[in-house]
């Protein structure tokens, strides 16, 4: 009987220290370096460098994330679930706050914002000078007229996206971003699109992961046709605030215009 309750006791202590275990991976701070080389990026341009966050939920942003990009990136790419139900707003705005020392924001919807008032939301956003792009789009041109555009969508797994409408915006011979929640949207692209990247998150890298085994995969890109689908784990947690083998990320995302047409390549520097 001693023995049964000496082991019970052990177990109980074991399962405690891996619980806070999983809590401390998923509050780290991580900030990950990604570079890009695209031909056909503008060669007048040669170089942007974004700040990329996706699946903020319930967490903070610490300052360390902000102290190390806020020299380095030009703008900020926020790829939904800036929140959720429950999230105070005052929160948010402080989060908000917080990137916007990095430079100008850009917001996509994820399946979680919709899960309180949306006009309270759009409200917060405009106050703070946030770029929501919803099923909209925005170019940034050089001085010779060569341009990029970052295009937003609505969330993919509610069906609100419409991609037809935000492709209009920009001009066909456009280097273009796609900014979608979910990841899933690289199902709605074809070639004709000319989509040369696409950022997402909404899987947190499956979050808890066991002998390596989740419920989506690990984030990182896929070359898909002539598209690159990058996927974040994210910063945040949903359901419960716990990770295994998922460690939560943001990014630095470095593109370059290469030289020469070989196939497009992506690495990770190290810094």
């Amino acid at each position: 009987m001693v023995f049964l309750l000496g082991g019970f006791i052990l177990l109980v202590i074991f399962c405690i220290a891996f619980l806070i275990y999983m809590k401390n991976i998923a509050n780290e701070n991580n900030v990950k370096y990604e570079l890009f080389y695209f031909p056909n990026f503008p060669s007048s341009i040669h170089e942007i460098t974004l700040f990329f966050i996706s699946d903020i939920h319930r967490r903070t942003i610490d300052d360390t994330i902000i102290n190390e990009v806020i020299d380095v990136a030009e703008l900020v790419i926020i790829g939904g679930d800036l929140l959720e139900k429950g999230v105070n707003l005052e929160q948010t705005r402080e989060n908000l706050r917080k990137l916007k020392q990095i430079g100008p924001v850009y917001f996509v919807w994820g399946n979680n914002d919709y899960e309180i008032d949306r006009d309270a939301l759009e409200s917060l956003l405009n106050e703070e000078d946030i770029v929501l792009l919803d099923n909209k789009a925005v170019s940034f041109m050089s001085s010779n007229g060569e341009g990029w555009s970052l295009i937003g969508v609505e969330d993919y797994s509610l069906e609100y996206d419409d991609l037809e409408t935000a492709l209009q915006q920009v001009e066909n011979n456009s280097f273009k971003i796609l900014i979608s929640h979910n990841p899933k949207i690289i199902e709605e692209l074809d070639e004709e699109n000319q989509i040369s990247l696409v950022l997402s998150g909404h899987t947190h890298g499956g979050q808890i992961r066991i002998f390596g085994f989740g419920p989506y995969e690990l984030g990182g890109t896929k070359l898909i046709g002539k598209t690159t689908l990058f996927v974040s784990n994210g910063y945040g947690t949903t359901s419960i605030p716990l990770r295994l083998g998922a460690k939560p990320e943001t990014h630095i995302i470095r593109i370059q215009h290469k030289q020469n047409e070989e196939e497009m390549k992506f690495f990770k520097p190290t810094v």
